[in-house]
């Protein structure tokens, strides 16, 4: 199983739903935020080229939390892309899901870009996927 979001918390039903399915499924959940990597070699350098917002990191923490407490092995990681939709459909090709779970919530992420990254999924994904 495979939780996605786009630098944004997840919306509710989309985590219970990746770690509802990993629970079912008795496999691993990866839990990918993929975040836009700006231009700037000396942010990537001095290590300022992503910093997270708290509530961001807390929100994105707790599906992690909730799996590894019903026995479920979690990884986590952070993408950083100058393409971040490109890189997560690249990662779903690495990882390999029976599901793609991608659950930004639409209220803290703009229409137009949650929009865009639906249609690559539809278009592109090779696995099951659900929309938040």
């Amino acid at each position: 199983m495979l939780l996605a979001t786009l630098g944004v918390p997840f919306e509710p039903a989309a985590a219970q739903l990746a770690v509802d399915s990993a629970v079912e499924a008795g496999s691993r959940l990866v839990i990918a935020n993929v975040v836009e990597l700006a231009p700037l070699p000396l942010s990537v350098v001095l290590g300022y080229d992503h910093i997270q917002e708290p509530d961001v990191a807390d929100a994105l923490l707790a599906p992690a939390e909730l799996a590894r407490a019903l026995g479920v092995e979690v990884e986590r990681l952070l993408v950083r892309s100058p393409r971040p939709v490109t890189a997560l459909l690249e990662l779903v090709a690495e990882v390999g899901p029976g599901l793609l779970v991608f659950g930004p919530d639409q209220a803290r992420l703009r229409r137009r870009r949650y929009a865009k990254a639906a249609k690559a999924i539809r278009e592109r994904c090779t696995c099951l996927f659900w929309l938040a």
